[in-house]
């Protein structure tokens, strides 16, 4: 009989428990696990109500694109600024004041940390009393890229959006608000994108200009006019929105210099792309040790793409004139077509044969320790530099789309092709997201494995990635808007 009970119990429990698990979340479960996931990243994570990109699961390490301090915070990538948008999100989905509340914590770090004239580093330090140490002994110990980190210049930089992404935030926070507080320094930060611009149109990697750190007997190339990271598209994006939002056309003038630019910057007859990096005579040139001068395939996509962008907003079909022969550029430059239809390409192009160019890492170092390279031009077969892949039938289709629109339907086509609007992930079912609360622990964390730089002693050089349990602001930004969606 006591055999019979204990079964009984048994299946009980663990009928139980099988109920819980099939149980469908309610949405004030969804909404408090939400809660309690962003109390955390805010009140425990956060510096100042900044972020970085990860934190081992005890917070004792932290890291944006590299080892960072306590002290400091993200700028770019999936860091204090996106942040600040997924906030204002939360703040749309549900309604609840709390979400702004974190949002206008993270405009008021990035203002804290805004240059005098208005834009950006890399990243915020609350501390900047150890800053040159912390560039010499672990920001700059990478043996090969980083470069951007081998020198402190204490000035802004268009790179990775580290100024326009902030820019972009402030101007959402602004017009969800209409608080003044956000509009001086929203203001500023547009002005120093006016301020920054050459007459010619195009910017520079960094502003105010410096031109102190010669690297490997390359001069400087933060003064030069740069494309890499699509850092002049981005600056473009911002004002546009900016024309939009704000209503001034002083945004919309800069922006349409900046399509200037890219005509005069466009390669020569049988060139007829763009590269990363423009001297002042508007030749490509070096930027880091492993970008040497050529034509790149990748930014002549991007370039022709908001080419497309400023002929459909402005009507201007001037835009539209330099994109024909870049197309047949990349037609006569591709390597060949794969089976899935894309082509391939090598990533850079010599810019005066044309040729592929191919690097190869020498195992002699530089007398800091840093990798030295060996570029070779060859267009043999197999192909044994970078390359790069890319849908080029896509961007002729999407061409003789712009290009044939009629003019009363160029605000429409405006708005279907680049019009902002948010993506949002699929809809998950009952089960996954329950199994997605479940996976919050006690404190309202989603720990995982994530991969974090292996620093070494003080003075060696930043080498590899070791696997340890830890906090992805990017996973909680993803995992927060399969809620939104959930609840939505």
């Amino acid at each position: 009989m006591r055999k019979i009970v204990s079964i009984s119990i048994l299946l009980a429990v663990v009928s139980l428990a099988n109920g819980q698990r099939n149980k469908v979340p309610s949405e004030q479960e969804v909404l408090s696990a939400m809660k309690k996931a962003s109390a955390y990243m805010v009140n425990s994570v956060s510096c100042n109500g900044g972020y970085l990109w990860k934190y081992s699961e005890d917070l004792s390490e932290r890291e944006g694109e590299t080892p960072a301090r306590e002290s400091q915070i993200s700028t770019y990538g999936p860091g204090t600024q996106r942040m600040g948008h997924l906030f204002l999100d939360l703040y749309e989905a549900t309604g609840d004041s709390t979400y702004l509340g974190y949002a206008k914590r993270a405009a008021n770090a990035l203002i804290y940390g805004q240059h005098p004239l208005g834009g950006w580093h890399y990243f915020i330090d609350f501390d900047n009393r150890e800053i040159e140490t912390y560039y010499k002994e672990v920001a700059s110990r990478f043996p090969s890229g980083m470069e951007e980190y081998r020198h402190y210049y204490g000035n802004c930089t268009f790179d990775d959006g580290a100024t326009q992404e902030p820019t972009a935030f402030l101007l959402r926070l602004y017009m969800e608000t209409l608080l003044p507080e956000y509009l001086e320094p929203l203001k500023k930060a547009l002005n120093f994108m006016l301020i920054a611009q050459y007459p010619s149109g195009g910017w520079p990697q960094r502003y105010p200009l410096r031109y102190e750190a010669v690297h490997e007997g390359l001069p400087d190339y933060t003064s030069y006019y740069t494309l890499n990271d699509n850092a002049i598209t981005n600056t473009i994006n911002v004002l546009l929105d900016a024309y939009v939002q704000l209503g001034d056309e002083k945004y919309l003038e800069a922006a349409r210099r900046g399509g200037n630019f890219f005509i005069i910057a466009q390669g020569p007859e049988g060139h007829e792309g763009w590269s990363e990096q423009y001297d002042m005579n508007f030749q490509p040139s070096w930027a880091r040790t492993h970008e040497p001068p050529g034509f790149m395939p990748r930014q002549t996509i991007v370039t022709i793409s908001t080419l497309e962008k400023l002929f459909l907003f402005t009507g201007d079909r001037r835009y539209l004139r330099p994109i024909p022969s870049a197309i047949q550029w990349l037609e006569n430059s591709r390597l060949q077509v794969l089976e899935d239809g894309r082509s391939e390409f090598s990533r850079i192009y010599d810019p005066e044969t044309n040729l592929p160019v191919n690097r190869k890492d020498t195992d002699d170092p530089s007398g800091e320790g840093y990798t030295l390279h060996h570029f070779y031009l060859d267009d043999t077969r197999p192909f044994t530099g970078e390359r790069t892949w890319h849908n080029l039938e896509r961007v002729i289709t999407q061409y003789e789309k712009v290009q044939g629109v009629a003019k009363e339907d160029e605000k429409v086509l405006y708005n279907q092709m680049f019009s902002p609007r948010k993506r949002l992930p699929r809809k998950l079912g009952e089960k996954k997201i329950t199994e997605l609360i479940g996976s919050l622990n006690e404190e309202g964390a989603w720990i995982e494995d994530i991969q974090m730089w292996d620093v070494k002693a003080p003075g060696q050089m930043v080498y590899g990635r070791k696997t340890i349990r830890g906090i992805s602001t990017d996973t909680y930004m993803k995992n927060m808007r399969l809620l939104i969606v959930y609840i939505n």
